[in-house]
């Protein structure tokens, strides 16, 4: 490696690309084109970038297998970033065990970092957990020791588990500070500040209020029986009911819950759960047919009972109800939720991230767009999509998981 390499590559790693561009800019060999692009990442020009690392990995070739793996988890991590979610995960992991079988068990472990953020995207926790479950961070470099303690603050804040993710946050600014990278040591305090950002609505007898996600973690933690509206379920303690398949369920328990103690009128209860303004015979019958399928569901944790006027939630141990609700309510929430975290994305990943078919996300991005909520920008598979953070509004972290089925039907 020549000086002037040499030299790039120490600037960028001290998160100075401007210093790494003033020496490798004129030129077009393979290990400078690398350098450039990965500059050109770092100063935010990602298009130029992921042309530029491309590049490199052809110019490198078959001989050079590690300065082409390098290329390639660039190039992921560039598409991470602008959460381009559908990048070749086989890619991925065919340059990590690369980099694993020459000894550079840095960029491997930054592979393995990346492929564990992109499933805490889509939200496959489960599957992130696992791949960090045998992860050693200690013999890393100060960077991927930080970023090995986001994506468990990034686990640990979807999980609830707010002392793991506190304690994580602080191990990543440590790191980050060792760094000494300033686009490092903002990424950590935008997560953290995420911990004082309010992340639902709390709505109980007389009550209505934010809540923290602390005070999230201690309400379902609580014996109080919890319609949980940011994820479709309802809890008691360690007793969970999903209902994410059945939309009519849920909007019938919610209903109950927010009048609790009190009843909800059937005329009340046909209008929430299907919209009837003018409710005959035919709506009174799937009302009850709803209600004993509702009974069904619940009866683990409570009871449906018929009143003069309509029905009341009645729950079997628990004293108190309370209704978990997103801090922002809207009919394309999951949506925004995701476009709130202020990076740009394309369709195809918000319908990954979401579960969603292409189709019926699309619907919901034009319908946000005509409100004015959502604007995207380029054409075709360069189309990408973004809003501004709306106040108030903790991005993905109460959002359900991906939809695996229920074997009992949909409402």
């Amino acid at each position: 490696m020549d000086s002037l390499i040499d030299a790039a590559a120490r600037a960028l790693a001290t998160g100075d690309p401007l210093g790494a561009l003033k020496r490798v800019a004129l030129r077009n060999d393979a290990p400078a084109l690398a350098l450039r692009g990965i500059a050109m990442a770092q100063l935010g020009d990602l298009a130029r970038a992921k042309i530029l690392l491309r590049k490199a990995a052809r110019a490198f070739g078959s001989r050079q297998a590690v300065a082409r793996a390098r290329c390639i988890v660039a190039e992921a991590e560039i598409a991470l970033v602008s959460r381009d979610l559908s990048f070749p995960t086989k890619a991925l992991d065919a340059a990590r065990t690369a980099l694993e079988r020459h000894g550079d068990r840095a960029n491997a472990a930054h592979a393995r970092h990346l492929a564990i953020r992109r499933l805490l995207l889509i939200g496959r926790l489960d599957d992130a957990e696992r791949a960090l479950a045998t992860f050693d961070a200690a013999p890393l470099p100060p960077a991927l020791r930080a970023a090995h303690a986001l994506v468990i603050a990034g686990i640990a804040m979807r999980r609830l588990r707010i002392k793991t993710a506190r304690a994580a946050l602080a191990a990543a600014a440590q790191a980050a500070r060792a760094a000494g990278i300033p686009a490092l040591l903002a990424e950590v305090a935008s997560t953290a500040a995420l911990l004082d950002t309010p992340a639902a609505r709390l709505i109980a007898p007389g009550e209505d209020r934010l809540l923290l996600l602390d005070e999230v973690e201690t309400l379902l933690a609580s014996p109080m029986l919890v319609v949980d509206a940011c994820r479709h379920v309802v809890r008691e303690g360690e007793a969970l009911v999903s209902l994410i398949t059945r939309p009519v369920l849920f909007a019938l328990v919610r209903a109950l819950a927010e009048a609790w103690p009190a009843d909800v009128s059937r005329s009340a209860l046909l209008a929430r759960a299907f919209r009837a303004k003018h409710a005959d015979e035919s709506h009174r019958a799937r009302l009850r047919v709803e209600i004993a399928r509702l009974r069904t569901k619940l009866k683990a944790v409570a009871d449906v009972t018929a009143t003069t006027r309509g029905f009341a939630l009645a729950p079997r141990r628990a004293r108190n109800v309370a209704v978990l609700a997103p801090p922002v309510e809207d009919q394309h929430a999951a949506v925004l939720a995701l476009l709130a975290d202020g990076e740009v994305w394309a369709s195809s990943a918000l319908a990954l991230a979401l579960g969603e078919s292409q189709r019926n996300l699309q619907r919901a991005l034009d319908a946000l767009a005509a409100s004015g909520k959502a604007q995207s920008f380029g054409r075709g598979r360069a189309r990408r999509w973004m809003t501004r953070p709306v106040p108030g509004f903790t991005t993905t972290l109460l959002l359900p998981g991906p939809v695996t089925g229920d074997p009992s039907g949909s409402s």
